[in-house]
């Protein structure tokens, strides 16, 4: 679910963009295929700079939680 979580930012940046290329593309014909990969890359390295901050913070948090679980998922052998 964490995986999910911190992933969802820079997928659907990449999904919205594409979709948006590809609609672009099939009204004007254009079947280049950078003019759809250029565009994604970009959109996604923007959303992983805008989500970096937040994506640390989550992924601190759950390593957090994580380490000091330990001891009770461990149990008394």
């Amino acid at each position: 679910m964490m995986t999910l979580l911190m992933a969802s930012p820079i997928l659907v940046s990449g999904l919205v963009v594409g979709l948006t290329i590809g609609l672009f593309q099939a009204l004007t014909q254009i079947q280049e295929q950078t003019v759809s990969f250029v565009p994604k890359i970009v959109a996604m390295v923007m959303a992983l700079s805008f989500a970096l901050p937040w994506l640390i913070n989550r992924m601190v948090e759950y390593s957090h939680q994580l380490i000091t679980n330990i001891p009770n998922s461990i149990g008394p052998y």
